[in-house]
């Protein structure tokens, strides 16, 4: 156990958002003050332990970022996501999850 946290990547080819395995926060609000437009942002996505879809589409808003990889889902039966309504959600509100 530790503190979560997350990282901002910078390269030449630009940059992206690791969340972590963390659960939304008010501070993910500073992230595009400080990085700027980011690339894609990578958040968990299987409820329970961390972030759920709702969560996470709220966090991309935080972030400024409308591409998301989902992370933490799927690896045993508390975190199983329905992959399609997944999608949807965030296509439903203007955003990409791969």
């Amino acid at each position: 156990s530790g503190n979560p946290g997350g990282f901002v990547v910078e390269t030449n080819e630009g940059n992206f958002y690791y969340s972590g395995d963390t659960a939304l926060t008010m501070d993910m609000q500073l992230i595009p003050l400080t990085a700027g437009k980011l690339n894609f942002g990578l958040l968990p996505i299987g409820d329970n332990f961390t972030m759920g879809i709702e969560e996470a589409i709220l966090a991309s808003d935080f972030i400024k970022c409308n591409r998301i990889i989902g992370l933490h889902y799927d690896t045993f039966g508390f975190i199983k996501i329905k992959h399609e309504e997944a999608q949807r959600a965030f296509k439903e509100r203007g955003k990409e999850l791969t």
